[in-house]
């Protein structure tokens, strides 16, 4: 449904993955809270996902989403909205099963302060408040007050028949599944008392934007410690990264709004092209783009992975790979700036490479190169011959002219 939904609203729309969302959910959370330097334990319990989160200051550290929540808890022990101990209990024992995963490297970093977002933990709190089932009349969740509404909930039969003030009837369904899950993360992660914050996801959305304009983008950072994680050559992502963004700049404005974002992706995709090699040798562009197609990558949605994926793959080898691609698509200009950088730099040394010129048409590229620096390097020009081969494959034109000598490029 995603082309239709985009259609609609006239924009597009990220997809991001659970870790990703947990996140910005934790960015969220930090600007609301005020500021602190020791460690905090997020929770948002959605309709279909749990996150928790531990980070300090507006970091997050340790991040899960975990596959439960208000509405698939709902759907899978309350479908009739009715509730009473062995169902309760079925969720809760549910719940405690899918924390179990994760418990030991929670409790390993440690934290503080426990603090909940969204609406299930914002609807827990008002109601424990409001009705004074936490000790000490004290605010947000507590573990007797949750173990109180718990016994309430189950003599009451179901959430709308509890009478209790703070209940929001559009709520009321998902209430006895956030409640299952709330009360087996306060068991196994041994929670006391836990604050609300109701900075979330939409809040950290909003940040994480922000930061990009201002030239702090987290997708520089998570390209660089993949590149450290994968112990990448970042001598040769230096050389192959001047010439293909030099053959860009060529093909169109670099500095143009319009841009912007294939400089990005493109210089995102050679600081990542050969991860691959950390898994083999043979076939590395292959294993490169399964990486960056499936891996946690934090700022990156899941289109902008895909997008990366496919660069990473296209760098090298057969062109037919890429060949669901429309003709026209800007990231036919990216994958041959791309290819033609990593061929020149092939023998991985300091060695300049030719100056050279390069033109995008309708049926394809030209590059025009010096007949002399050809006639110096005869493995460059059998490898451009087979590059204009695998190219001409797919239906599109790469042609190498070679200019006498005296013959001015540009």
């Amino acid at each position: 449904i995603l082309p239709q939904a985009e259609a609609a609203l006239g924009f597009p729309i990220e997809i991001i993955g659970g870790r990703e969302e947990a996140r910005l959910i934790f960015i969220g959370a930090a600007k609301v809270l005020p500021p602190a330097d020791h460690r905090r334990l997020v929770v948002d319990i959605g309709g279909g996902s749990t996150e928790l989160i531990i980070g300090a200051g507006s970091e997050a550290l340790l991040m899960e989403s975990l596959f439960m929540g208000g509405i698939n808890f709902r759907q899978r022990f309350f479908p009739d909205g009715k509730v009473d101990r062995k169902r309760f209990t079925a969720a809760e024992m549910a719940a405690a099963g899918e924390l179990e995963a994760v418990v030991t490297d929670y409790q390993r970093c440690g934290w503080q302060e426990a603090v909940g977002t969204s609406g299930s933990a914002q609807e827990l709190a008002g109601v424990l408040e409001m009705n004074d089932l936490n000790p000490d009349g004290r605010g947000g969740i507590s573990r007797q007050g949750l173990a109180r509404l718990r016994q309430m909930i189950i003599r009451a039969g179901s959430a709308e028949a509890l009478p209790l003030k703070g209940l929001r009837s559009e709520r009321l369904p998902i209430l006895p599944g956030a409640m299952a899950i709330m009360s087996a993360v306060f068991s196994s992660l041994e929670i006391e008392h836990m604050t609300y914050s109701d900075g979330a996801l939409p809040l950290g959305v909003l940040h994480d934007l922000l930061r990009r304009f201002e030239h702090h983008d987290t997708r520089d950072a998570t390209v660089a410690q993949f590149m450290r994680r994968y112990q990448v050559a970042e001598a040769q992502v230096r050389r192959v990264e001047r010439s293909a963004v030099a053959l860009l700049g060529q093909l169109i404005r670099l500095d143009s709004p319009e841009h912007e974002s294939d400089v990005h992706f493109l210089r995102w995709a050679v600081s990542l092209h050969e991860i691959g090699a950390s898994v083999a040798h043979s076939s590395f562009h292959k294993h490169g783009a399964y990486i960056v197609n499936n891996a946690d990558m934090p700022g990156f949605s899941k289109r902008d992975q895909a997008r990366l994926a496919m660069l990473v793959l296209g760098h090298r080898g057969r062109l037919h790979k890429l060949a669901a691609m429309p003709a026209g698509d800007p990231n036919w200009r990216l994958v041959f700036c791309l290819r033609l950088a990593a061929l020149l730099h092939r023998s991985r040394d300091d060695h300049s490479p030719p100056e050279l010129t390069v033109r995008e048409s309708p049926v394809g590229f030209q590059l025009d190169v010096s007949a002399a620096w050809l006639d110096a390097n005869p493995m460059t020009v059998a490898a451009l011959r087979e590059e204009s081969l695998l190219w001409n494959r797919i239906g599109i034109e790469m042609q190498t002219r070679a200019l006498p000598a005296g013959t001015t490029l540009r």
